[in-house]
């Protein structure tokens, strides 16, 4: 290709516009029409295009440039913004009475006048707000409290259903809508995860929350969000339209519209409808959980309002949780990272609300007694949250005559081990401390990403390498070779150069993970944190007496006395010296330059409103490397409310409440000794 040019032709700019507008229209018939006009190779040959043009002439690149969707540098953090119109939530009914009961609320509130209603399919995902100026996409952010979110419009220029650029508009205006992600799609990747030996996504809408919040929006990209909006709100004195017309009004601009709604005359129709998707839900492939109920005309809107937290004129009819029937083949025991024994309920394979499922934890033996669940009952399941299978009872007119009550344990399933019951709890924990499930439990842990986050280290791995009596130990990941690891299933000669890559970026991970990561019980995350940042090394944690630990911010007796016995035994004693050996870091770090390292012991901060030299991760992380605690919160025992730009109710609540409120700057000087 030749040298490149600052300044285009005018011919030029003209074939890139006509590109962009050609990929434009096919990427809407492809994703939100679904009636491609040309071969996934030709559209590929149009971007190659697009591409080479736009390297050849860097001025061409423009925000809405198909070529922008996926690119640039991670992100540090995501920016708070507040949405023009507050995205206020949906009251929920869940019978047709309830909905009946609606619509005389309706009637009433229009004196008598009988209403026309829009009904839409309630998805289960992710509600976002998209704002337009002059028909180009300039910010995208989830709801977040509804007056403000968080600002993801990188993330959500990659999904490819969502129009750059508008046609047939030039206006300012935001349009809501709920990013969801399709069953296959999750399939897809939970199938690469399992091959990766991670463990699979729990289900749709939580993978596309947690999609929407990566820093890394080319894998967000890899994920392939999708979208549906519904509503548009006017930022100017354009009349409202009646709904069915801005759904229409919407299509026309290129939006992916959801076409299964339907215009109702009344309430019966409204339940007819609603009825009838209850039943043909199973034929969607992405989740939806009800049915969204709108009244028609705007000005009817206009005299029905709003509450203070949800408008009067939409109702959302949540469907009954789906129940499925299945056989229970067996009962199996878990034994966890802790010890714990939990009975496993091990079915015939059966689609539950869009997921197949066939195992579901019975939570505990009392639990396991009381629905006295026998292995060749027929029985019902339901997802609890519509997330988590969920064993909810027996079919007492299908139970088999020779079926028999299940037999608690009397040793560990894993090991042989004593069993021994919680003396205050309702938990059977095994106390063989070598039992080998409980090691591979506490080895995943110590892998996850909350702790040493080594990348590949998944189940099927773990698996391996103990019962290969590869890693008897944490310690013993660091001198796994490549050779080693290439021969296990599932792995090569990449695979395992990889894996070894990963293990020694771990060795570098704060002293805080570290902790997290040895499992002590009681300890978690954010204890870890604390402790770390109270004690900096690993050194001064263990040296520290028990009557010292529990007066730690956030500690007390119970944690303290289960740290202190943690590091009195001498297997852990040897563990963090086997670590040491292979160079685990055994420091949290540099905790505050000033030498004030607990400056903010025992104070409760919250983080609020758009902040303009740090991001509010970076002012939380702040805060607990000083001792601190951050919250999400204002109550009468926070202590500082760091406030940004355009604070709201967090502001008011703290000052009617008499919190300290500190700007950017005053937090900064006080994070630094100088105030």
């Amino acid at each position: 290709m030749g040298e490149t040019s600052t300044q285009p032709p005018e011919d030029v700019r003209r074939s890139h516009e006509a590109l962009c507008e050609a990929i434009e229209r096919h990427t809407r018939l492809y994703y939100a029409e679904a009636t491609p006009e040309i071969s996934d190779f030709e559209f590929d040959a149009l971007m190659g295009e697009l591409e080479a043009l736009e390297a050849q002439y860097p001025a061409l690149v423009s925000p809405e440039s198909p070529t922008q969707r996926v690119g640039g540098q991670p992100l540090v953090g995501f920016e708070t913004v507040e949405h023009a119109v507050p995205m206020l939530s949906i009251d929920n009914t869940y019978n047709a009475g309830e909905l009946r009961e609606f619509d005389e609320r309706v009637r009433r509130g229009l004196d008598g006048e009988a209403p026309v209603y829009v009904v839409e399919l309630k998805l289960d995902g992710v509600a976002i707000s998209l704002r337009y100026e002059n028909g180009v996409l300039v910010r995208g952010a989830t709801r977040g409290d509804g007056s403000r979110g968080d600002d993801v419009t990188a993330n959500v220029r990659t999904i490819r259903s969502l129009p750059l650029r508008l046609k047939g508009t030039t206006g300012t205006f935001e349009v809501r809508g709920e990013v969801y992600m399709r069953h296959a799609v999750l399939e897809h990747i939970n199938r690469q995860r399992e091959q990766a030996g991670d463990p699979p996504l729990a289900n749709p809408r939580n993978t596309t929350a947690g999609t929407l919040k990566l820093l890394d929006p080319r894998q967000v990209a890899e994920r392939r969000l999708d979208l549906y909006v519904y509503d548009l709100v006017a930022l100017d004195d354009a009349p409202p339209l009646p709904h069915s017309a801005t759904l229409k009004a919407l299509t026309e601009y290129g939006f992916p519209v959801n076409p299964n709604w339907k215009r109702c005359a009344n309430i019966d129709e409204v339940l007819t409808c609603c009825d009838e998707w209850n039943t043909k839900r199973a034929e969607l492939d992405y989740e939806m959980d009800g049915m969204v109920v709108k009244v028609e005309s705007p000005e009817h809107r206009r005299r029905l309002g709003a509450t203070s937290k949800a408008p009067r004129w939409v109702i959302a009819f949540k469907f009954p949780a789906q129940v499925a029937r299945t056989k229970l083949n067996a009962i199996t025991i878990q034994v966890g990272k802790s010890g714990a024994l939990t009975p496993v309920a091990e079915m015939a394979p059966v689609l539950l609300a869009g997921t197949t499922v066939k195992r579901a934890s019975l939570y505990n033996f009392e639990d396991l007694a009381r629905k006295d669940l026998r292995v060749g009952d027929t029985v019902e399941l339901q997802k609890a949250g519509e997330i988590i299978p969920q064993v909810i009872r027996f079919v007492p007119e299908e139970r088999p005559a020779d079926a028999k009550p299940f037999a608690l344990p009397e040793a560990c399933p894993s090991c042989g081990g004593l069993l021994h019951k919680d003396p205050d709890g309702v938990f059977i924990r095994c106390l063989n401390a070598a039992c080998p499930a409980q090691f591979k439990e506490r080895l995943e842990y110590f892998a996850s990403r909350g702790a040493m986050d080594i990348d590949g280290m998944g189940p099927a791995i773990v698996d391996q390498l103990v019962d290969l009596g590869l890693v008897r130990s944490a310690a013993d990941l660091y001198s796994l070779t490549p050779e080693q690891l290439a021969n296990l299933d599932r792995m090569g000669e990449k695979s395992a150069a990889n894996l070894v890559a990963a293990l020694e970026a771990s060795k570098e991970r704060p002293l805080s993970r570290l902790l997290n990561g040895l499992g002590i019980r009681h300890v978690g995350n954010h204890i870890a944190e604390v402790l770390a940042a109270r004690y900096n090394t690993i050194d001064a944690l263990m040296a520290a007496p028990v009557e010292e630990l529990s007066e730690v911010f956030e500690v007390g007796d119970i944690v303290a006395a289960s740290v202190r016995d943690f590091f009195d035994t001498a297997e852990n004693r040897e563990l963090i010296q086997a670590l040491r050996r292979h160079g685990v870091r055994m420091d949290e770090g540099p905790a505050d330059s000033t030498g004030q390292p607990r400056l903010f012991e025992g104070k409760t901060f919250v983080v609020t409103g758009t902040l303009r030299k740090h991001s509010r991760d970076a002012i939380h992380q702040w805060i607990k490397q000083l001792g601190g605690r951050a919250s999400t919160s204002v109550s009468g025992k926070t202590d500082y409310l760091v406030a940004g730009e355009k604070a709201g109710s967090k502001l008011a609540k703290a000052q009617k409440l008499g919190v300290q409120v500190l700007t950017e700057d005053e937090f900064e000087a006080l994070a630094k000794g100088e105030s």
